[in-house]
């Protein structure tokens, strides 16, 4: 498969930094606009994460399937 390991430490950057921001929305210390900004973010890092995941899965559907081996 092509993936390498930084794609999927790019994806567990990108869940943690999800993890994170709704973390701190749910104290609910965070004024309203503070909140609005908190949610763009995770509306990027969710956007960042899903073209990471679905290259990854063109990636893997490129190959061939395990013990199937290309014909001559």
């Amino acid at each position: 498969m092509h993936e390498t390991p930084d794609s999927h430490e790019q994806l567990d950057r990108l869940i943690e930094r999800l993890e994170l921001a709704a973390g701190q929305l749910r104290t609910g210390d965070l004024d309203p606009d503070q909140a609005a900004s908190v949610v763009e973010q995770c509306a990027t890092f969710a956007s960042q994460a899903s073209a990471e995941l679905e290259r990854l899965a063109r990636a893997a559907a490129s190959e061939p399937l395990p013990g199937q081996d290309q014909l001559l």
